[in-house]
């Protein structure tokens, strides 16, 4: 039994001094902010989004990003999911931006638009949660903002 024992605590050992080679000591946590975020001209019934992530890298090595995952609440209307893996690499102590296009779900829109016929103003609320996987052992990194949106310009 204490054999046993004694194995299964050396190869913990070994999978943590394993998994451990993959961190980059004094990793720092990119900062990610929205830098814009704006409706689009449609050709159909649902409505498009542009929205625009800048990312500043403050560590000595390029940050390749693997995937994002996100969505979009409109005026308390869940209205946009979508991921994306097409994303560039920022460059060791480097800044870049991610433009993601996605287009709302048109089911998922009725709420909101029924909601919207009535209000006389043209800037409404959202809410972004994005989640991007930097390749890297450990936790994702979560982005969550809240701002408005003005539909004024839109075609």
């Amino acid at each position: 039994m204490k054999r046993l024992a004694s194995i299964v605590v050396c190869l913990a050992a070994f999978g943590s001094l394993f998994g451990c080679l993959g961190l980059e000591p004094g990793f720092e946590t990119p900062t990610v902010g929205v830098s814009s975020f704006r409706i689009l001209p449609s050709e159909g019934m649902a409505p498009k989004f542009e929205i625009g992530l800048h990312i500043v890298n403050p560590n000595r090595s390029a940050l390749k990003l693997e995937g994002i995952v996100y969505s979009v609440i409109l005026e308390g209307h869940k209205v946009l999911t979508g991921a994306s893996h097409d994303l560039p690499v920022i460059e060791a102590y480097g800044e870049g931006d991610i433009i993601l296009t996605a287009t709302a779900d048109l089911i998922r829109s009725i709420s909101l638009i029924a909601s919207l016929m009535n209000r006389p103003q043209d800037t409404f609320s959202y809410d972004l949660n994005a989640k991007l996987d930097i390749g890297r052992p450990g936790p994702r990194i979560h982005v969550q903002e809240k701002g408005e949106i003005s539909f004024r310009g839109a075609n």
